[in-house]
């Protein structure tokens, strides 16, 4: 192993659309989605969404088809399996939801990569009918962030994924405003990858004297796949866990300078 953490979120990193907008519209309830969404939480619009679609008639094959033709960068894919290859530990924190995730990963035949996900809760009920729950029950307790959205604190969950390691470093890539709160918990031995012109790069622009990690930006899937694997083989160098440091990609880098939580999905 390397020593090394690479957490991914989902929506416009992995893949290069939001999984919920995606879904919604491919199967036509695009406007259904935004009139409740006048009225309550985005975790709770996604339920009632998948509801209202199951009494249409919308089944979940309908849902995996739909989601097994979601738009990715090619490199993407080549990116994830070479970090993996190189010992990192891959985790996804995301605020999708599970089914939305390992359909999409099983079919990109890249899941087993993946030790840990943590996400929204995503199951098919008795009916057949797909449930999107909240990660933080927000109906029963408030997480208590201000910069997160009530259903889910990815700064709380990169603390606990924190607490379980020792002497590694974490490299993040995220692009949405819910991922500036775990930027924060990072460390000044950990990585910070935004993605460039979104709203998390936008935050840490702004606030870049808020983060201790240093910060690689990134522009697409080819930007994230040479950054990403250049970083790891750079860190496995200066960390001293290899020898050849000839396998560095020539690649440079724009650096801005500088409860109770529900267990996560792991591989069995």
């Amino acid at each position: 192993m390397s020593g090394i953490v690479v957490v991914f979120d989902f929506d416009k990193t992995i893949i290069d659309i939001d999984s919920d907008n995606w879904v919604v519209d491919e199967l036509g309830a695009t406007d259904l989605f935004n009139k409740l969404l006048r009225t309550m939480p985005w975790n709770s619009v996604m339920d009632m969404t998948m509801k209202e679609l199951y009494l249409q008639g919308k089944s979940i094959e309908d849902i995996e088809s739909v989601l097994k033709r979601v738009p990715i960068h090619p490199r993407v894919v080549p990116a994830i399996k070479a970090a993996y290859a190189l010992g990192c530990d891959l985790r996804v924190l995301s605020d999708a939801n599970l089914f939305y995730i390992e359909t999409i990963l099983k079919h990109l035949g890249i899941r087993e990569c993946f030790s840990e996900i943590n996400t929204n809760p995503g199951l098919v009920d008795e009916e057949r009918k797909l449930r999107i729950l909240p990660y933080h029950d927000f109906h029963t307790f408030s997480h208590g962030c201000n910069l997160c959205p009530p259903n889910m604190c990815k700064g709380k969950i990169i603390e606990r994924i924190q607490a379980t390691l020792e002497n590694k470093r974490i490299i993040y890539l995220g692009d949405g405003a819910g991922d500036f709160c775990p930027s924060l918990k990072l460390t000044k031995e950990d990585y910070m990858m935004p993605r460039k012109d979104f709203p998390v790069w936008e935050l840490i622009c702004k606030n870049h004297q808020l983060l201790q990690a240093n910060v690689h930006e990134w522009i697409d899937g080819e930007d994230l796949e040479r950054a990403l694997i250049q970083l790891i083989t750079t860190i496995i160098s200066i960390d001293g866990n290899v020898d050849n440091t000839n396998q560095l990609f020539d690649c440079k880098f724009e650096t801005i300078a500088l409860q109770v939580l529900p267990k996560p999905v792991y591989v069995p």
